[in-house]
């Protein structure tokens, strides 16, 4: 994936999910380096569309 659809709230937690379940990130904190997104901006993204990260379950509710 090149990019994260940052503009998209339901696509990105898709996206974030996929790569939490399916690829090489452990969690949200490493997606976020990758990309080069602050964790903050990320939370802040995930927060305006109802989201939010379960760490724990290391996946996006």
């Amino acid at each position: 994936m090149d990019h994260l659809p940052l503009s998209d709230i339901p696509m990105l937690v898709s996206a974030l999910n996929f790569l939490l379940r399916d690829e090489i990130f452990d969690n949200l904190d490493q997606i976020c380096y990758c990309y080069g997104i602050e964790r903050e901006e990320m939370d802040a993204l995930l927060h305006s569309g109802g989201f939010r990260y379960d760490a724990p379950h290391n996946h996006i509710l």
